[in-house]
């Protein structure tokens, strides 16, 4: 289901309000909550996530009385609701009664009940009863009128991601069966004529449990794959359920950012609309970066489309070592970067703070204190702000940047026994992203094989894992005009994990125009010096041995056994041009991207002071412009004539930001000249 008018759910505006848990309190206490709703701004909440024991307190018992007369509570003064299924934690009636329903860890350990997520994602028993619970919330709710978005059970994989007890092993085999075929082929892929490793049986072969020694790197690979796909079985299962009975309300699951355990790609082509859970570390002083890179993820998961931030924490979490609360502007700041990275939602665990249990120490809009705490002005002034940003709903920020991300080939380059187990993904992504996100490039991220057309410049932090097809599809790009930049240690192997013919960086060797002849990683605490242009640049963690067939060196190592051999090349195939970046540079890759854009034409959302993000979202009507002052000084910014939408005044020329401050500016939508590769 897709919506054509641009809304997330049949609600105007921008979505507020966070997860509400009425089954903690005595119903007296929800009129109170639905009053404080409304002087709030809140428009929706989240019920139901955690309700399982509540609607069904035993196998054929069900209590629905209570939540109807709570969704009739919220409806009656106009908030809406997303529902959710209450999947994520089994009752206590069905683990006793099916203990095989309870997961089981690589070392044997079936985990107890008293948490929540302890659920094989393969049991047969679980699905049916999760599935039983989603129908009958569907068949009753789905035409009640607070009713605006299903929320399909909740964060999957956030404390199980893989269960290995025989119900998972033999769904393991049927999930190899139908990517192999036969057993002739998956010895094949897995490589197992090495250790003595050869299956001459279906019932031979087990999950990758724990075993004396390193595991069969393409068995663990395609465990990892299982995994997402056994959990996505499980979802899709209650989603056909709500599309057969639903009409026209959109289903979401709750994603957790940039998360390793599942194909994100695969799971957004199922949902409606994309929701994230979001909890950047008010301590790390970098915080908003990488949040703002998970923003871009989730709003390129659904091809550039709003998406809805489903949960962040108002001050403080609960469950870090260390639980340093936001301050309330930095609260107010972090809520509007998620609107200027593409949200049509702002959306808080919790409503209520709760009294009992093990998250009874995070925070909440409406905190311990009630209306009496500090706290609850800056609810209220949220609300308000939001609303008042209404109109920004729909629209759109286009991207001149593309990052390529791959699951397959991030669960690849983190498997055992490679020459360093320093190169991490996120952190290799992060170190790439930092840079354009600190010259204010707006950047997209695609999947193998996504249209490349409209990008000028597509980054590749590291693409371990290269298919034939992949290597094609970037080619091919290039080829066309585009500039590819491709990070270290990729092109090293296959969908199988078997290293390319030739070695790296196998079917991208000619478009990259070099070869590599070793691998070589940087010990820790050392570093060494690249020597590009006039800048010389630091290299840590990684190096290679680098021959330049066609490509031309733009930068050479400066010293260690390295010293006057190619780090970075560039080639020129095609209408356009690739470069390679044999070590990793952390943040001073900038040095190369600053020259890769001015050669690709990519510019910059707007000329500002450092520290101020700055990102502009496109509607049919007008352009607004998001001005977030990260800084810890006032500062002014030079801006085009326009409205300011949450103080409603005229600005002309200069605007004001005050140390973590932020304005919305509306002006009229620019005429955006085709990228060469549109014309």
């Amino acid at each position: 289901m897709t919506r054509t008018d641009g809304r997330l759910t049949r609600i105007p505006g921008l979505l507020y309000g966070g997860d509400y848990n009425p089954e903690q309190w005595p119903e007296e206490v929800w009129e109170q909550d639905v009053r404080l709703m409304k002087e709030a701004g809140v428009n929706l909440v989240t019920v139901g996530v955690f309700s399982w024991a509540r609607l069904q307190p035993g196998p054929d018992t069900w209590d629905f009385g209570w939540f109807d007369r709570l969704l009739d509570l919220l409806a009656g003064s106009g908030i809406g609701v997303d529902l959710a299924t209450a999947t994520a934690s089994p009752p206590a009636w069905l683990v006793r009664a099916h203990p095989e329903v309870l997961p089981v860890t690589a070392e044997g350990v079936r985990l107890e009940f008293g948490s929540r997520q302890h659920y094989c994602p393969s049991s047969p028993v679980y699905r049916r009863a999760a599935v039983r619970l989603a129908r009958a919330l569907a068949e009753r709710y789905h035409d009640h009128p607070a009713l605006a978005l299903w929320h399909v059970h909740n964060e999957y994989g956030d404390h199980v991601t893989e269960c290995f007890c025989p119900t998972s092993a033999a769904d393991f085999r049927r999930w190899l069966r139908e990517r192999y075929a036969d057993l002739t082929a998956l010895n094949a892929a897995w490589g197992t004529a090495f250790w003595s490793q050869r299956y001459g049986a279906w019932e031979e072969i087990e999950p990758p449990r724990a075993a004396p020694g390193p595991v069969n790197p393409t068995q663990v690979l395609d465990w990892r794959r299982f995994c997402s796909d056994a959990l996505l079985a499980c979802h899709r299962a209650e989603k056909a359920v709500l599309d057969e009975v639903r009409g026209d309300v959109p289903v979401t699951t709750n994603f957790m950012s940039m998360f390793k355990a599942l194909d994100y790609w695969a799971w957004a082509a199922e949902e409606d609309l994309v929701s994230d859970d979001a909890y950047p570390d008010p301590a790390d002083p970098a915080a908003h970066i990488g949040a703002a890179l998970n923003y871009d993820l989730m709003r390129s998961l659904k091809g550039g489309r709003p998406w809805l931030l489903m949960e962040q924490a108002p001050s403080g979490v609960s469950w870090r070592p260390v639980n340093v609360p936001k301050t309330p502007a930095l609260q107010r700041l972090w809520s509007l970067q998620t609107v200027a990275r593409g949200a049509d939602g702002v959306l808080h665990f919790q409503w209520r703070a709760s009294r009992a249990g093990a998250e009874k120490f995070h925070s909440a809009l409406l905190p311990h204190r009630g209306v009496a705490s500090p706290r609850w002005a800056g609810t209220v002034g949220l609300g308000r702000e939001l609303a008042r940003l209404g109109e920004v709903a729909g629209s759109r920020l286009i991207a001149d940047v593309a990052i390529a991300l791959d699951w397959d080939s991030w669960w690849a380059l983190e498997l055992d026994e490679h020459p360093s187990s320093r190169l991490r993904l996120r952190e290799l992504t992060a170190s790439w992203y930092a840079p354009a996100h600190a010259r204010n490039v707006t950047v997209d991220f695609v999947p193998p094989g996504a249209p490349l057309d409209g990008y000028r410049v597509v980054l590749a932090p590291n693409l371990y894992l290269v298919t034939e097809a992949t290597a094609r599809w970037l080619t091919a790009y290039v080829e066309r005009g585009g500039r590819l930049v491709c990070g270290c240690f990729s092109g090293v192997a296959d969908e199988h994990d078997h290293i390319h013919d030739g070695g790296c960086p196998g079917p991208l060797r000619d478009l990259l125009g070099v070869a590599v002849e070793e691998f070589w990683p940087i010990a820790d605490g050392d570093a060494t010096e690249v020597a590009a242009g006039d800048r010389v640049l630091t290299a840590t963690l990684w190096s290679e041995w680098l021959t330049a067939t066609t490509a031309e060196v733009v930068g050479a190592y400066a010293a260690g056994p390295l010293t006057g051999r190619p780090a970075i090349t560039r080639n020129d195939h095609g209408a356009g041009r690739a470069w390679y970046v044999g070590c990793h540079l952390g943040e001073d890759v900038g040095v190369l991207l600053d020259a890769v854009f001015a050669d690709a034409g990519v510019r910059p959302v707007l000329a500002v002071p450092d520290g101020v993000e700055v990102t502009r979202r496109d509607g049919p009507d007008a352009s607004y412009l998001f001005l977030l002052n990260h800084g810890g000084a006032d500062t002014d910014v030079p801006v085009p004539d326009g409205v300011e939408l949450l103080t409603g005044t005229a600005v002309r020329g200069t605007l004001r930001l005050p140390a973590l401050g932020a304005a919305v500016l509306k002006t009229a939508s620019p005429q955006r000249p085709l990228h060469p590769l549109e014309r």
